[in-house]
């Protein structure tokens, strides 16, 4: 469904991906793993289109994508869930989410909003509270219901788990894998070695803007072992997987 080839992103005149290519497929949630300030956050809004300064191709549906602006990629499947908070804080739980299903007609979206609130149950208690009135994780729990509201083909997710208590983790670990399920493609940066586990069937490993290779959540026994496969102990982690070979 979504393809990278040869990415390169900039912010100004430095050069933060370089050259990165990578893949997923339709009910694939794929994870993109590494150390803090090596890429993974330009590598989503290069792919949404917040980012405009690269080089290389973005293909989804085999289409090349890259030089169209984001409501374009957007109206196309491709959805965005970023790091911050991201919610409309003067705006009810309902109103927030019924933005993301904007693009839906009117009965879907009601069964936009009644999906959101089946993943997220607390949500639906506070449907008339102001969304900056939400705790962190209420409001990171928001944040992706509105994302999956747009009904995506493609989501990308920047650090859901962030911040959020282990019950929040486990509930957003749920609705990623019931999103997969449901055929959605995702690619998902994250730092939570148990959010990976349930939800992604590879993790791309990336360094200093590079993919460095593939893996396998399974292959790695503890949250020890994948850090270090991106910390550089090459030593503690397992070979890749042979899709390492086409990054």
């Amino acid at each position: 469904m979504f393809e990278l080839r040869g990415l390169h992103a900039y912010y100004g005149k430095s050069h933060i991906v370089q050259g990165i290519s990578l893949e997923v497929s339709a009910g694939e949630a794929v994870g993109l793993v590494g150390r803090n300030g090596v890429g993974k956050t330009t590598t989503l809004k290069a792919i949404i289109g917040l980012l405009r300064q690269t080089r290389g191709q973005i293909l989804f549906d085999k289409r090349e994508v890259s030089k169209l602006p984001t409501h374009r990629r957007a109206a196309l499947g491709l959805g965005y869930v970023p790091e911050e908070r991201a919610v409309f804080p003067d705006m009810s739980v309902e109103e927030n989410i019924r933005i993301g299903a904007l693009l839906q007609s009117g009965g879907d979206q009601q069964r936009c909003l009644d999906g959101a609130y089946a993943l997220f149950p607390i949500l639906r208690e506070r449907r008339e509270q102001l969304a900056g009135t939400l705790s962190g994780g209420q409001q990171k729990m928001l944040s992706l219901a509105r994302g999956l509201a747009l009904r995506p083909r493609l989501l990308l997710v920047d650090e859901p788990s962030e911040g959020l208590m282990p019950m929040f983790v486990a509930h957003v670990s749920e609705a990623l894998a019931h999103a997969a399920e449901s055929g959605n493609a995702i690619l998902l940066v994250d730092a939570s070695y148990e959010l990976l586990r349930r939800v992604c069937a590879r993790l791309y490993v990336m360094d200093r803007g590079l993919i460095t290779g593939v893996y396998r959540p399974e292959e790695f026994a503890s949250p020890d072992a994948l850090a270090a496969a991106y910390l550089g102990a090459a030593a503690a982690a397992p070979a890749p997987a042979a899709e390492a070979t086409r990054a």
